[in-house]
């Protein structure tokens, strides 16, 4: 197995190598003006790497690049490129002509044009639209009016919709001609006389179906859409749940697009990036170098724990007594507080995920899978750290103590980084804002509370500890 990962390791690297030598070739053609030999180059390249070239080229050199494709071909690169902060699509639409850049997104797919657009100022947007044909840009208008994260904005009108009455033979040459623009071939959906969806067929079932049939007699109509206002979290369980390659939108039983799962994929990487950024307090996909624009937009959690973390403060000064009484329990209380920390954030990642995933189907199950967890943690836990202090410290009432606040304090923070999630989902407010930071401080006050109260407990029965 191991030499078998290592061969694969090295085929990875011998085509990296290969394209890496790719594009400097490339490079050597457009700084030489060798139009022919760039040509053929680049079409020789995969999609995304035709994409990534092209952005990682110098300015001039992409003009170059634009001098020799025509719109269509340059549709085709920008349609592999990812649309974020790193990519400014509207400095790369400014390299070109107006009617150029227009011409272009007008050949790409409709979501990924979209994509691009959403991005430029309304003064940029409408001269786009302005030079495009007006079924196009009304086309692209319509889907740039759906809200962000919501299936309106991920769908793309590039579909391939036949009649039911259609036979097999027509319904072929069909989708031979649509083939061209659409994005996908995989299904093919199904109107009836009143343009509404019906069905759908799998380009496997409609070449393998006899000729004298009509779409109608092979297609399942078993099928499974969602609203163009549905959240962009919940496409992706279903596309996840059922398998789907393409997922259509529908409103009033009218086909409006269909969701690809390229898109969800880019999808399930934005929420799983926005859920950590939660847990974590920070916004981890914000692109501002700035230090101090990047410091404010951090303070306010931080500034938020810092008065949870006071009520910690308040609590131990509050049993001040107790360690002048016996000045040994100082040292084990950021031991306790960072245990049960720790403990209360895995229990949180835990419960966020299976709510991300819609996986929670019996909420008192869970809480009682994270207690029966908790306990045996604690138990262990407890158990290490009290032969630990016993051993240390020669006391055994000491690691006692410590071994069962340890324990308790655990358990607690366990149930806690299940339930206020849960909590949190039932009155419609994102989990992921219970974020580990928020748990780790509430774990520290509790942790505390539990830790001196029986302390004293053991120094009120024994007289010592």
């Amino acid at each position: 197995m191991a030499n078998e990962n290592n061969n694969a390791e090295e085929v990875v690297e011998d085509l990296r190598d290969e394209i890496s030598e790719q594009a400097q070739a490339l490079v050597n053609d457009l700084e030489h003006g060798d139009k022919e030999a760039f040509l053929d180059g680049f079409a020789d390249l995969h999609g995304y790497d035709r994409g990534q070239f092209y952005l990682n080229l110098p300015s001039q050199l992409r003009q170059q690049v634009i001098d020799w494709l025509t719109p269509s071909e340059m549709a085709e690169v920008f349609d592999e490129m990812p649309v974020d902060d790193d990519t400014k699509p509207d400095e790369l639409l400014k390299e070109m002509s107006p009617q150029y850049a227009a011409e272009m997104l007008d050949q790409m797919y409709t979501d990924n044009s979209v994509d691009m657009l959403e991005e430029l100022s309304g003064h940029d947007l409408r001269m786009y639209l302005s030079l495009m044909p007006e079924q196009d840009a009304k086309s692209i208008r319509e889907l740039l009016n759906y809200d962000d994260e919501t299936a309106g904005s991920l769908m793309s009108h590039d579909y391939i919709a036949i009649s039911e009455t259609d036979t097999i033979p027509e319904a072929m040459q069909a989708v031979k001609v649509a083939a061209k623009e659409a994005e996908q071939i995989t299904y093919i959906y199904v109107l009836n006389a009143d343009e509404k969806l019906v069905g759908v067929v799998s380009l496997r079932s409609l070449m393998l179906a006899d000729d004298s049939l009509e779409l109608k007699d092979i297609m399942d109509t078993n099928l499974i859409a969602v609203g163009p206002d549905e959240d962009q979290e919940e496409v992706a369980h279903i596309m996840a749940d059922y398998n789907f390659s393409s997922l259509p939108v529908v409103e009033n039983d009218k086909l409006l697009g269909i969701i690809m799962v390229d898109d969800i994929v880019d999808v399930i990487g934005d929420e799983a990036t926005e859920d950590y950024s939660r847990l974590a307090g920070v916004d981890v996909e914000s692109g501002d170098d700035n230090p101090l624009k990047a410091a404010f937009k951090r303070l306010p959690w931080l500034i938020g724990l810092i008065f949870l973390g006071m009520g910690t403060a308040s609590v131990i000064d509050g049993f001040n007594g107790l360690v002048a009484t016996a000045p040994i329990l100082a040292v084990f209380i950021s031991l306790i507080t960072g245990t049960a920390g720790n403990a209360g954030t895995q229990s949180l990642a835990v419960a966020v995920r299976k709510l991300a995933f819609k996986s929670t189907t019996n909420v008192w199950k869970m809480l009682l899978n994270e207690i029966l967890i908790g306990c045996v943690i604690g138990i262990v836990a407890g158990l290490t750290i009290f032969t630990v202090v016993t051993v240390w410290k020669h006391n055994v009432l000491l690691g006692l103590a410590v071994g069962l606040a340890m324990g308790i304090a655990i358990l607690v923070a366990n149930v806690a980084g299940a339930f206020i999630p849960l909590i949190m989902d039932a009155i419609h407010v994102d989990p992921a804002v219970a974020s580990g930071p928020f748990i780790s401080t509430l774990s520290d006050l509790t942790s505390v509370l539990i830790y001196f109260n029986i302390a004293g407990l053991f120094i009120h029965l024994f007289g010592a500890i």
